[in-house]
Order: C-alpha cells, then sequence, then structure tokens
C-alpha cells in the first residue's frame, strides 16, 4: 500500500509541473511586447495571413467529400457545381445505430453539431452532441452535452446531462489477477472475469466552466451529481462482487448519490476538438464529494487526461499518430462500487475498446492507449485507424497499480460525416483478453 501511494504521488507531482511547466512557459514569452508601429505591421500582415489561411482551408473542404456530398450526387445527379464555395453545415443528423459488447444492438437518433463564436479565428470549435435510443439489452438512454468556448476562448463551458435506464456489466474489481485470500476476495478479484449485469436508473448532471489565464491556459470550477436507483442484479444468488464491496465499504446495495465539487486545470492547443491533426490536450484536477451535497460518502479523487497529435504530413495533414493517457486516483474516502474508475469510464465513455464498460476497475486506475489514422481515398471520403491500449488497475488483494497490464487492440474504418467539423463516422472491431472482443460503432474519434 506504502508503494502504491508512492507511485501515486509521483504521478501526482509529475502532472502538477508539466502543468506549471506551460503556464511558466506561455509568461515568459507574453513579456515581450511590441511597439506601436510594429504593431499595426503586425495587424496588417496577420490579417493578410488570416485571409490566405482562409481561402486555403476553403479550398481543402472543397476537395474534400463527406455524406452531404454522396447525398447530393445520388439525389440531384445532375446539379451543376455551385461557382461561389459554401461551407458545409456544422450540424450533423443521423439514426443512432450502433452494436457493442457494453449495450448489445441499439437504435435511436443522434445530433452533433460544431461552430467557432465570433469574429477572432483562433477561437476553438465548440462542439455539442444529442442522443437518444433503446437496445436490446433493455437499455433506454438520453443525454445532451457541449464543450464551448466563447469568442477569443475567454470561457470554456463543458457539461452533461444523462437520463437513463441501463445494465451495468460487471466483472469484478481491478485487473483480474488471482489471489490466495478469501472467499470473498477471490468473488471480489473475479479472476475468471465471471458477468454478472447490475440493472439500474441512472442519473447525471456535469457542468464546468474555465476561464482563460494565459494563453491556452484555462482554470475552472464545476459540479458533478452522479445519482443511481433501484440498482439490482437479477441473475446472480448469493455473495457478489458488487455486494462484497458494498458491504466493506458502506454503501447500500440498491441505491448511491456521488455528488461533488470539480476543480481543474486545462492547456490546450488542439487544432479541432472532434478530430485533431495536431496540439496537446491536457487536463488536471480533483474531484471532491461531500455529504453535506447528498452524496453517500466524502471522497478525494484526482483526475487527468493527457492527448498528443502528431501529423506526420503537411500536404496530407490527416496520417496522425494520436496518443492518450487517462488516470483515476482515489486519495481518500470511498467511491460507489459502479463509480469507480475503470475501461471506458472517461468522459466520453471512448477507452477500452476491446472490452465493455468497467470490465477492470479500481480505486487507483490508468489508461494509455496510440493510435495511427491514415486517409485511404483521396478526396478524404474514407480513412482508417490501428490502434493498441494497455489498462492497470489496483485491487482489495495487494495487487497494486502499474504491477499488471491488460492489453487490447483493433483496427477500424473512418466514413467522412462532415467534413466542416471534421466528424466522422467510426466503425471499429477491438480484440482484449479472456475471449474479449466486439464492434464499436460511434461519432468522432475515441479521443
Amino acid at each position: 500500500m506504502k508503494n502504491q501511494h508512492t507511485n501515486t504521488c509521483r504521478y501526482i507531482a509529475s502532472v502538477l509541473f508539466s502543468v506549471l511547466f506551460l503556464s511558466f512557459c506561455n509568461a515568459a514569452l507574453a513579456q515581450v511586447q511590441p511597439t506601436p508601429a510594429d504593431t499595426v505591421k503586425s495587424a496588417k500582415m496577420k490579417s493578410l495571413q488570416l485571409k490566405q489561411q482562409t481561402n486555403l482551408q476553403e479550398a481543402e473542404l472543397a476537395r474534400q467529400y463527406d455524406i452531404a456530398d454522396l447525398f447530393k450526387d445520388i439525389f440531384h445527379p445532375k446539379r451543376k457545381p455551385d461557382s461561389v464555395f459554401k461551407k458545409p453545415s456544422g450540424i450533423t443528423i443521423i439514426p443512432n445505430i450502433a452494436s457493442n459488447p457494453s449495450i448489445g444492438s441499439q437504435i435511436g437518433i443522434k445530433a452533433v453539431a460544431g461552430r467557432k463564436f465570433g469574429n477572432d479565428p483562433n477561437t476553438l470549435l465548440s462542439v455539442a452532441a444529442t442522443s437518444a435510443s433503446i437496445t436490446t439489452k433493455g437499455i433506454i438512454y438520453f443525454y445532451i452535452n457541449h464543450n464551448i468556448y466563447t469568442p477569443g476562448n475567454a470561457w470554456n463551458f463543458q457539461g452533461s446531462l444523462v437520463v437513463a435506464k441501463t445494465v451495468s456489466p460487471d466483472f469484478g474489481l481491478g485487473i483480474a489477477e488471482p489471489n490466495n485470500g478469501s472467499a470473498d476476495d477471490q468473488t471480489l478479484a473475479n479472476a475468471a472475469r465471471k458477468g454478472r449485469a447490475l440493472h439500474s436508473l441512472y442519473f447525471n448532471l456535469r457542468e464546468k466552466v474555465y476561464k482563460e489565464v494565459q494563453k491556452n491556459l484555462f482554470v475552472g470550477a464545476g459540479v458533478s451529481f452522479d445519482i443511481r436507483s433501484k440498482i439490482e442484479d437479477k441473475n446472480s444468488a448469493g455473495a457478489t462482487p458488487y455486494s462484497i464491496y458494498n458491504e466493506r465499504h458502506g454503501f447500500d446495495n440498491d441505491h448511491y448519490r456521488s455528488n461533488g465539487l470539480l476543480f481543474n486545470v486545462q492547456y490546450t492547443t488542439r487544432d479541432n476538438q472532434n478530430r485533431a491533426y495536431k496540439g496537446i490536450y491536457a487536463d488536471a484536477g480533483f474531484r471532491i464529494n461531500q455529504t453535506w451535497m447528498a452524496s453517500s460518502k466524502n471522497s478525494v479523487q484526482f483526475i487527468t487526461d493527457f492527448r498528443k497529435y502528431f501529423s506526420l504530413s503537411s500536404s496530407h495533414p490527416e496520417h496522425v499518430i494520436a496518443l492518450w493517457n487517462w488516470g483515476s486516483y482515489l486519495i481518500s474516502g470511498n467511491v460507489p462500487y459502479l463509480e469507480l474508475a475503470g475501461t471506458a469510464k472517461d468522459g466520453a465513455f471512448r477507452s477500452g475498446r476491446g472490452y465493455v464498460t468497467q470490465y477492470f476497475k479500481g480505486t487507483q486506475y490508468n489508461y494509455s492507449e496510440a493510435e495511427y489514422r491514415f486517409p485511404i481515398t483521396r478526396n478524404k471520403f474514407l480513412s482508417g485507424v490501428a490502434f493498441f491500449n494497455l489498462q492497470t488497475a489496483n485491487d482489495e488483494a495487494g495487487t497494486q497499480i502499474f504491477k499488471v497490464w491488460q492489453p487490447g487492440a483493433g483496427g477500424g474504418l473512418r466514413v467522412l460525416f462532415n467534413k466542416a467539423t471534421r466528424t466522422n463516422l467510426c466503425l471499429d472491431y477491438a480484440w482484449g483478453k479472456y475471449g474479449a472482443r466486439g464492434f464499436f460503432l460511434g461519432l468522432n474519434e475515441a479521443f
């Protein structure tokens, strides 16, 4: 346990050092101030460069081919192309047909949108999405989320609302490491990965507000309410990982609330929120659950999210190596079983392709992924990806985080749905251990 806390503290220290380093670099660069004459000249040069950049972007979009272009060719094959370039709409509405091991087969409707607010060309793209669906596993799900940047990136608003009747897969606590402990310890670890399912009603409301304090550097705060009721394991008798965990940590079996405050630091230079070709995204912060906010237990978690994108070609920037690391570390208190960090428990529920949601989980959890993205057709209508990921977590029988790693890998096809916002339809097939595998379908990249 001592080594586990030491590893976690070292990781937290390295994260905070990275954030402070980025802040100091930006502050140092800000010290060089131009003279008034230079400012006028610089403004004219900047205006010319921005105009040239806009023309190049429009020319590049005109060369690309998306679903809207396909529909035009099918339903209006004889229509002459417009003499003036018209920027495609930033809104995409499609049937929400999907299939993966976590949800079964799904049908519904989904809409995604993206646009830049104001006239400042440096303002980051704002995105939003909403969906309503039903699945063959009895899941009824509605959500709406947003990531909005005000003109000039002065403020960033991130939030989501989820209302659902869910079926949550349960494969035990930890990283599937066998142990010689008590019967309860072995049941909780579930080294054989015997699957169970927990039915429940779920409500989540989350909102964070960030303020830009230096170029690309934001500090923020917010709240999150996670409420689950009518929790039931309909097909299991006797002790289960869920019931053992609740007994040990003082949670009720049929309901819980995980409500708390959020404090974050974010640094971003991504060129697009949906599908970045270059840049960095880093977010680190604390979640502090409080009983005075009606949370079942107090707790403090440290959560990190780091992403880096390398474009391999200036003429074909879609050739990208993308790297991702996401982690969550319980510092004090207790977190409800279904709110533990684990597979696909990141903000967008896209990590751990190859496994179902929370296949691995723990109070200490770390996830890493590398993905190669490449165009297939010259008009960028089709592209592909290949990815590899690793997960590690602790358990309650002595296994420490970073001791055992579980791999996943796969590949996928991308169909360009909206070239204005770089929205892709993503079709992935991935494999994991213990016979885990599945087809994953969604809009926009996993990260």
